[in-house]
């Protein structure tokens, strides 16, 4: 990591020549974003009724709160406004809407002290997006709903933007996660048995850096960039939205951050939407990044 921007008037192009060299932008909020986080919000209260969003893990069992969780995120994910909402803040932060394409918006939840950290409410480890059959041109923008603070937000591990990390994503590949593990999500509570890209050593978390910003505020960087969930002490589970973005032209010029240790086969290049339309980028380019699974020993292949 080189430089955190703070409000940058960079345009995009050279924005997404920073985040490639491995650089963080913070945004504060502004009307697009509020307006996001607010609808998101408004959701999540109308989901837990007269309980407090950011408390309620303490007035709920963990099966009930992992049902209401099944029922709220994919809600969110794949309501239209979500999606306009995403396409007037990505016009706001200057993206080009003929060339900028964004895949669904994430509600992510981590609770405080271990309540719910598998299935629905994964609380990730150290990893990078690109484990996860992601794009090396793909920007990932993070927003917290509610207020944050430095115990239940976001790390970075900045060492690692060179170092590589001895991994497991070779065994993943993202069409074979959508057609079983995806599906799972809500029944993984206590240990989460999905096969997911993990760190295979010890990775030292210090240095890290843990970027504040307000509810509506952004926090955005490449999916190469180590990052992690802080394990939440706060007393409180953090609401946040996530979503990725890749250029056109960045795609089809295999621009991006540098590929240091990923080893996944297939794409989520088949998930991204162009703003102006909500097409799917082009068939040829989406094959052209697909890959079949690996065959290992004593699996089908």
């Amino acid at each position: 990591m080189h430089a955190i921007h703070v409000d940058s008037t960079l345009d995009d192009d050279a924005r997404r020549d920073r985040l490639y060299d491995g650089d963080l932008f913070l945004y504060s909020p502004r009307p697009s974003t509020r307006d996001l986080v607010e609808f998101a919000a408004s959701m999540a209260r109308e989901a837990f009724g007269s309980l407090d969003a950011e408390t309620a893990q303490y007035e709920m069992s963990v099966e009930a709160y992992a049902a209401l969780l099944a029922d709220l995120k994919p809600r969110f994910i794949h309501h239209p406004e979500s999606k306009r909402l995403i396409v007037e803040m990505l016009g706001d932060l200057g993206c080009d809407p003929g060339k900028t394409y964004f895949d669904v918006p994430r509600m992510r939840t981590s609770t405080a002290d271990g309540y719910l950290t598998t299935g629905i409410a994964y609380a990730f480890h150290p990893h990078r997006d690109t484990w996860y059959s992601a794009p090396f041109s793909q920007l990932n923008w993070w927003l917290p709903i509610f207020p944050i603070s430095a115990e239940n937000g976001l790390a970075f591990h900045p060492r690692y933007w060179y170092t590589p990390v001895r991994n497991s994503s070779r065994v993943y590949n993202y069409a074979e996660w959508n057609a079983t593990s995806r599906k799972l999500a809500a029944s993984q509570i206590g240990t989460d048995t999905r096969v997911q890209p993990k760190p295979e050593e010890e990775v030292e978390l210090d240095p890290q850096v843990r970027p504040l910003v307000e509810p509506g505020g952004i926090i955005l960087f490449s999916g190469s960039q180590l990052h992690s969930s802080v394990p939440n002490t706060s007393t409180k589970t953090r609401f946040s939205i996530d979503l990725r973005t890749v250029h056109l032209d960045d795609a089809r010029a295999r621009r991006g951050a540098p590929n240091i240790d990923s080893e996944c086969t297939g794409t989520t290049m088949g998930d991204y939407l162009r703003c102006t339309d909500l097409a799917h980028l082009p068939e040829s380019l989406i094959t052209e990044y697909d890959t079949p699974p690996r065959s290992f020993a004593g699996q089908p292949g």
